[in-house]
């Protein structure tokens, strides 16, 4: 009789926990050549580990991929550490790799992790000790070999982007046993010229080649620079302890003359806008000015004393024709006045009734008024129209409603 029959999801999950309890493939790292590397929008890395005899299908999740510290290619010798187990929707089997190393440079990655550790401690790389780049350096020193593709990156930009600033280069080996003491001195000796910043670099390489510029004696250098730093060690991807040190990381050498030479073009173009900016801006604030000197000068002829003093003269000429009106007009109202109290007067007074037959008898200059006031050879003056006469009263004779009164 014919055994038990599966499902095949029953048989990838029995091989699944097969690979799950074997202790060995839970924790393995395998040596081996990158091929078909493809990196997954999520930022997963898919990718097959080879040798001369076999192929293993790899995986890197995001989470791990984010530690890694160079770009995954084509072509690399790696150590992939992880564990291998099935993906059962498929049936197949692959590494989960959580890290990956360059073969052979397992122990350079471990040095430099603890160096980068202790120099992170000690300070090194606090940015309260970073210089800023000069904006419009003049003067650029470059550290690096004499014959490599970096200084020709930089000598080509420089000339493309400004052919006036000058570059200085200090040959200094990159690689090598020697190379960290002789790039190390070369960085003391440049910044002893007194340059407006330094490029210190190389181009690309393996780690092993990019070593020299992890070694301490390198990074105190740097440290120790008055001139501004930056630091152009091998490709994007490529991070050294350099980068940490320096002022400033740029990706590649060509990426670092960017930084450090100015456009000229562009500043001229800058300067060339400023000077219209500013022609502009002195051009309005002097018709400002020009407006705000007539109206100045406006109100200073309106305020000035001569034009007061003129409109004073004017008041005081209203005033007076004003004034002369008004006694005028009090002169001929006073006088009409006296015209009519004259009239009056004048038919009131003794001397306009002369004219009617009576006379005006006086003695001694006084006004006889009654007969009783007059004595018998008293001497009068009687005034009448046309003049004056002396008499003697001989005697005087009282009328009937005087004798009446006595």
């Amino acid at each position: 009789m014919a055994g038990s029959i599966y499902t095949v999801a029953q048989v990838n999950s029995y091989i699944k926990n097969m690979f799950t309890q074997d202790f060995a493939l839970n924790q393995i790292s395998i040596q081996g050549e990158v091929s078909n590397c493809k990196y997954h929008p999520t930022g997963h890395i898919y990718f097959t580990l080879k040798d001369e005899r076999s192929a293993l299908a790899c995986v890197m999740f995001a989470g791990n991929a984010r530690s890694l510290n160079f770009r995954l290619a084509e072509g690399q010798q790696v150590v992939a550490r992880g564990s291998v187990n099935v993906y059962e929707r498929d049936g197949k089997y692959q590494l989960y790799a959580s890290e990956i190393n360059r073969a052979g440079v397992g122990d350079l990655y471990r040095r430099f992790e603890e160096m980068k550790l202790r120099l992170e401690e000690m300070g090194m790389f606090d940015s309260c000790y970073k210089q800023k780049i000069p904006r419009y350096g003049m003067r650029i020193g470059i550290v690096t070999a004499s014959s490599g593709a970096a200084i020709q990156d930089i000598m080509q930009i420089s000339r493309r982007r400004n052919p006036y600033v000058q570059l200085f280069l200090q040959p200094v080996l990159v690689q090598g046993e020697q190379a960290p003491e002789s790039i190390a001195a070369g960085i003391a000796r440049m910044d002893s010229l007194g340059m407006d910043c330094m490029i210190v670099g190389r181009g690309g390489g393996s780690m092993e080649d990019l070593w020299a510029f992890n070694e301490e004696v390198v990074a105190r250098a740097v440290f120790a620079c008055e001139t501004p730093v930056i630091s152009a060690v091998g490709h994007e991807t490529d991070v050294t302890i350099t980068d940490y040190v320096a002022d400033l990381r740029a990706p590649t050498p060509s990426a670092a003359a960017e930084l450090a030479v100015f456009d000229y073009r562009q500043f001229i173009e800058r300067l060339q806008e400023c000077d219209q900016r500013m022609i502009r801006r002195l051009e309005a604030a002097l018709q400002r000015n020009i407006a705000r000197s007539k109206e100045l000068a406006l109100r200073l002829k309106l305020q000035h004393p001569g034009r007061k003093l003129d409109q004073q003269k004017l008041r005081s000429a209203d005033l007076r024709t004003a004034l002369d009106t008004l006694m005028d007009q009090k002169v001929q109202r006073m006088r009409h006045r006296l015209e009519l109290q004259a009239e009056k007067m004048s038919g009131l007074s003794p001397l306009s009734r002369l004219t009617g037959g009576y006379a005006y008898v006086s003695r001694d200059g006084s006004t006889v008024r009654r007969i009783g006031d007059l004595k018998d050879g008293d001497r009068i003056v009687v005034r009448m129209k046309d003049g004056t006469a002396e008499a003697r009263i001989l005697s005087k004779e009282l009328t009937d409603e005087d004798r009446g009164k006595l």
